[in-house]
């Protein structure tokens, strides 16, 4: 059985229209930022992931199975160098109300904003430094969110078929049709900043700045992605002798 390997960079990015879906010679893994973003957020820079399907579990809608799964199983730590993707100069990028920059920090943290015309969502923004404990305690069990008309034209087109209340929060126009209801006041926000922090653990090493992000998403995050790569000047790399999390 033929088992290619796909490194998961943004230069291996091949659509990012409903989910971050990365691909190699024909072979494409779909909905991988919900476990980046578990890698990142537990430090976790040295993993190798195998699926007998093109696409990731969506588990609860949130990277908490993940999270709990990768701790349950065990993190091991090796004496190694660690590389940081360190940013120097500011860098923007806007674009139809999006907006997604980078600015220089001593540590990595994200400042996420959403705006839905929507009584149950309005205008939710909130700023995470991203760490360990942060990523286990505040962001991690946040869910995929959509809405139900959203949702029912999906389903007649033949796509979602595996979504359902229990992974994804659906809000009506009135109303969260979960009976649980919100893990947090402002889950989507938070589920957000989740998506983000996968989509920019494809730059390949852990982040120190801070990213601010605007109505972005996975496509507008990959765009930014490219644009600060290419811009040189803005960044460097560092290498950090360390306790390495792999």
């Amino acid at each position: 059985m033929n088992s290619p390997d796909i490194t998961a960079h943004f230069n291996q990015v091949v659509d990012t229209s409903l989910a971050t879906v990365i691909g190699y010679d024909g072979f494409i893994i779909s909905t991988i930022e919900h476990l980046m973003a578990t890698f990142s957020g537990l430090s976790i820079d040295n993993a190798r992931v195998e699926i007998d399907a093109y696409e990731m579990p969506i588990m609860d809608g949130s990277a908490g199975p993940f999270t709990d799964l990768i701790l349950k199983a065990g993190i091991k730590r090796q004496d190694r160098p660690k590389c940081y993707f360190i940013i120097k100069q500011p860098t923007e990028l806007k674009e139809n109300g999006k907006f997604v920059g980078m600015y220089p920090s001593s540590v990595f943290k994200i400042t996420g904003t959403i705006e839905y015309d929507h009584p149950l969502i309005n205008t939710q923004s909130c700023t995470f430094e991203i760490s360990e404990k942060t990523f286990k305690t505040d962001i991690c069990r946040a869910r995929t969110f959509g809405f139900l008309d959203e949702y029912e034209m999906l389903k007649r087109f033949g796509l979602a078929r595996g979504g359902s209340l229990d992974n994804v929060v659906v809000v009506d126009k009135k109303e969260i049709m979960n009976p649980e209801g919100l893990r947090f006041p402002n889950e989507f926000v938070r589920h957000k900043i989740l998506d983000c922090i996968g989509d920019f653990s494809l730059l390949g090493m852990p982040i120190m700045g801070h990213v601010v992000v605007d109505k972005s998403g996975h496509a507008f995050n990959h765009a930014f992605l490219k644009k600060l790569f290419s811009e040189k000047a803005s960044w460097e790399t560092s290498i950090m002798h360390e306790d390495v999390t792999v």
